[in-house]
């Protein structure tokens, strides 16, 4: 299978998520984010910038029904299994309409969970109905293939991380599991909107913690290419899959365009070319 888009460090593929996962090396992966549909497009209302918008995010994000559901959702959680290393790790995001299933799918294959993380969004949007709590979090769970697999964790990064992006995380004191981080700002949208689309700041912290320089990180929803943002301007090699060619093209491409020609721009490196390594084996025998 050909990439859609393939530079040096980059392999974006724009096609089924099952199908290229499974075109995919088995164990060649070390982290993967997904982010999969929330399957909440229902002709509902919500709001947004103090507006009365549609809900509707477009076909791949409206509901088959709950077994079909369930079945998508199973399929792409085992071909994420298959293509991730023994000791790497797995992080799925979503809400009440996907996330259950995604945990209870996670039970079924045997992964073993390592923490659920509460994203707290400070500056989420309003309810229009006032008939109950307005949604302001979705939960990240983070697993790994067995008990016994020793997936990576920086636990002396993540102490150290300050609460620039973050008011509930303290200098020099262990982080935990509420994550106060907001929404993507606005110039994290130049080149266009994704509806689902997550800010650099939650993509950068599960990166640095959970993944070393010259990790291959996975988004098999990658969308608006925050991921492989956060990856590479963090000196780790990206794969990405969509099946949303307008967005890889007018969104995703374009951003990582602008990290690869503005080189490293990690905050915790001296500022120069990129160091990762395309040498690696698992990673040249990508399609």
């Amino acid at each position: 299978m050909e990439a859609y888009y393939s530079r040096k460090y980059v392999r974006i593929f724009n096609g089924d998520v099952v199908e290229v996962l499974n075109a995919l090396p088995q164990e060649c992966i070390d982290l993967i984010f997904a982010d999969p549909p929330y399957n909440l497009s229902n002709g509902g209302f919500t709001c947004h910038a103090g507006k009365r918008v549609s809900v509707n995010k477009g076909k791949w994000d409206e509901s088959k029904g709950i077994e079909e559901d369930f079945n998508f959702h199973y399929k792409w959680i085992e071909a994420c299994k298959r293509v991730l290393k023994p000791n790497g790790s797995l992080w799925i995001s979503g809400t009440y309409h996907s996330i259950y299933t995604c945990g209870y799918i996670l039970q079924k294959q045997g992964w073993h969970f390592i923490n659920d993380i509460c994203w707290f969004k400070p500056n989420a949007s309003p309810n229009l109905a006032c008939r109950m709590f307005t949604a302001s979090h979705e939960t990240l769970i983070w697993v790994r293939k067995k008990k016994n697999a020793k997936h990576f964790f920086n636990y002396e990064l993540a102490k150290s991380l300050e609460g620039k992006e973050d008011f509930l995380k303290k200098p020099n004191r262990q982080m935990r599991s509420v994550w106060a981080i907001s929404t993507p700002k606005n110039g994290e949208k130049r080149y266009g909107k994704h509806p689902t689309q997550k800010p650099e700041a939650l993509l950068e912290r599960i990166v640095l913690v959970c993944s070393k320089e010259n990790d291959l990180v996975l988004d098999p929803f990658c969308g608006s290419g925050t991921t492989g943002v956060a990856a590479l301007k963090n000196n780790r090699k990206f794969v990405g899959i969509d099946s949303e060619k307008d967005y890889l093209d007018k969104i995703a491409i374009p951003r990582i365009k602008d990290v690869l020609n503005q080189g490293n721009l990690s905050p915790f490196k001296e500022k120069g070319e990129m160091s990762v390594s395309e040498n690696e084996e698992e990673y040249g025998l990508l399609p």
